[in-house]
């Protein structure tokens, strides 16, 4: 089925910070976008965790915590076994297939779940 939902992410500079007196909840290190062949759909998440983690110097072993979008169960698995996750590190309130994927809010809605449960 189709979920509503809206979310939206503020992101802004350190400038931006001390103009408006904003305090951050959390810090992008680093991003990157990816994607494969379409004949292996689902898989995306692994280029692009892969690439970021190399961009910030960093391994799956420094988080504390991962999100990972579950467009369904086989999917997420099949991310999860490519990587290496830690299941008990994984999605721990419930990925998309728990919570639900609202089109267009998933990004927003992940980031803010994983902020809010490493506070």
């Amino acid at each position: 089925g189709v979920c509503d939902g809206a979310g939206a992410v503020i992101i802004a500079s350190e400038s931006a910070l001390k103009k408006h007196s904003l305090t951050p909840l959390a810090r992008v290190v680093a991003y990157h976008s990816a994607g494969c062949d379409p004949s292996i759909m689902g898989i995306g998440p692994v280029p692009a965790i892969t690439e970021v983690l190399k961009k910030a110097g960093l391994t799956l072993k420094d988080m504390d915590l991962v999100e990972v979008n579950e467009a369904f169960a086989p999917q997420y698995l099949a991310v999860e076994k490519v990587l290496g996750l830690d299941p008990e590190k994984t999605n721990v309130n419930g990925g998309a297939i728990a919570v639900g994927h609202p089109l267009g809010a998933s990004g927003s809605r992940i980031t803010a779940h994983l902020v809010h449960e490493l506070r």
